[in-house]
């Protein structure tokens, strides 16, 4: 089989690229430059995509004595991630980058002119199971991404390999080390690649400017103000520097974004129960389903885990009951069902249901 191996410069893409040749087939490296100023994106274990992480990448392929290449994607990341995950916080929403980026960067763009060239499968080095078409959690249940992978579709995961599945990360630094791979103890990386320093509010900023406006209770009484309504999250508790105190001296948590009005709604955490979200159309991984369902779903890359009714809405929409309420669901994640370890599919929320109001960005894209 002839496949191609992204090549992060981390150390599961290196394992992943090794395990693809010891499995005896013809493999061609690659790492995909999505940064127009790579130097600037990493930060220690902060971001990626740097001219330090393509040279690990050449590196770890000169030791496999594969043939490597570098591919400059940074103009379709910059539009189909960047630009997305800008939009989505301007509308109120809480985007997650890596999931559209394997969506729309490794497993369109890149699968795309793989297969264009001849190639049979992309292989990644995602900690996820993939066996029979059928994408499972990880072993690993600490460094599971099937989360960020669910928006694959079946035609997709007919082309990719993951490797890594069956092993743990201890398993896979033991591994690159034992191969002489130098990226064997090279930090994982962490928070959003494409900022390196971690300030998310200030990216934003820097991209649509200071918005001020108000922070205010669900009365509508004004509690303090902020400099964008694009800079917070439901469920966020830290940072808004309020100058009115709970009367019961709680800590206050975002409620709400209303970007029309650019306006934070905060509140008490009870009030961020959510017992049912309805979600965009879905993308299923295994058969699509018509009828109702009972599943676990996964609102978060990482926890905020229930057992939930599946019901399909008039136009093909997913409603999600859930029969454990969760706190802190972010309209712009994804509502990700799982039968056990296997993902069913995944959708986007758009709206949930709770104790309080129903929290409805009033921008709707």
């Amino acid at each position: 089989m002839k496949v191609l191996a992204a090549m992060s410069g981390g150390v599961d893409s290196a394992v992943a690229a090794a395990r693809a040749v010891d499995a005896g087939w013809d493999v061609t490296g690659v790492h995909l430059a999505l940064s127009r100023q790579p130097e600037t994106l990493r930060t220690g274990s902060r971001g990626c995509c740097s001219v330090e992480d393509s040279h690990d990448a050449r590196r770890a392929a000169d030791v496999l004595e594969i043939p490597f290449y570098v591919w400059d994607f940074a103009d379709r990341f910059a539009e189909d991630v960047i630009d997305d995950f800008v939009a989505e916080y301007q509308a109120g929403h809480t985007p997650n980058p890596c999931l559209r980026c394997n969506e729309k960067i490794k497993f369109a763009a890149l699968l795309d002119r793989a297969l264009a060239l001849g190639f049979d499968a992309v292989v990644t080095g995602h900690h996820a199971r993939l066996s029979a078409g059928r994408l499972s959690r990880s072993v690993d249940t600490a460094k599971d991404q099937s989360y960020v992978l669910a928006v694959l579709r079946p035609e997709q995961l007919a082309h990719a390999v993951f490797p890594l599945g069956e092993s743990t990360k201890h398993q896979v630094r033991a591994e690159a080390a034992a191969r002489g791979l130098s990226v064997a103890d090279k930090p994982d990386s962490h928070d959003i690649c494409f900022i390196a320093d971690g300030d998310t509010q200030g990216f934003l900023r820097g991209k649509l400017g200071e918005q001020p406006g108000a922070i205010v209770d669900s009365d509508g009484a004004v509690l303090g103000s902020h400099d964008g309504a694009f800079g917070f999250t439901v469920g966020q508790r830290k940072g808004l520097n309020l100058t009115v105190p709970a009367p019961s001296g709680q800590p206050r948590y975002v409620l709400s974004i209303q970007p029309k009005t650019n306006t934070v709604v905060v509140g008490a955490k009870t009030d961020l129960r959510v017992d049912r979200i309805e979600c965009g159309s879905p993308v299923w991984t295994l058969d699509e389903r018509t009828e109702p369902f009972t599943c676990s779903v996964q609102l978060r890359a990482h926890g905020m885990v229930s057992p939930a009714r599946i019901t399909l809405g008039a136009n093909g929409e997913i409603i999600a009951d859930l029969l454990e309420p969760q706190h802190g669901v972010a309209s712009g994640q994804a509502l990700v069902m799982y039968d056990g370890d296997d993902v069913i599919g995944s959708a986007t929320i758009r709206l949930t249901h709770g104790a309080a109001v129903d929290r409805r960005v009033d921008a709707m894209p």
